[in-house]
């Protein structure tokens, strides 16, 4: 259970909450990295999305203290601002940083650790992640509609 005693959260609940945000779809950034992507700018015809979330590949700049081996089950969550990823990693959770992203608003999460927040916590930072790439414009027409329906 978590810290709230609600169902806690599991990595297959991930893509889940991203597909059922508005226009999202399934993708790859930065090369080949499978990541969950919005609209963005449309160039040459094409729309190349921005990521909002992406599963990052073990690198050396990301180890886990008790191995010394890259973690294989990193998320990458974009966040809204420097104060969101801070309030994050500083909260008694499984979201931390590194210095590849001192200057990103980002915060990693292994999957594995996923549980130890809820269900409805992942949908918030997954969430507050899409409107921090989203258009401006869907996300304003999602909020007013969520809002509408949770009354």
């Amino acid at each position: 259970m978590t810290r709230s005693g609600a169902r806690p959260a599991a990595a297959s609940d991930v893509d889940a909450i991203c597909g059922s945000l508005p226009e999202t779809w399934f993708g790859t950034s930065w090369g080949a990295v499978p990541t969950w992507l919005v609209p963005h700018r449309v160039r040459d015809g094409v729309d190349k999305g921005r990521g909002f979330l992406l599963y990052r590949e073990p690198r050396k700049d990301a180890l886990d203290p008790a191995t010394g081996e890259p973690y294989t089950d990193l998320l990458v969550i974009r966040t809204a601002n420097a104060d969101d990823k801070q309030a994050l990693v500083e909260d008694d959770g499984p979201f931390f940083t590194i210095d590849h992203f001192q200057n990103f608003n980002a915060v990693l999460v292994q999957q594995s650790r996923l549980g130890e927040i809820s269900f409805d916590e992942l949908v918030e930072v997954v969430t507050e992640a899409w409107c921090a790439c989203a258009p401006k414009t869907l996300v304003k027409k999602f909020l007013a509609e969520r809002d509408d329906a949770q009354g």
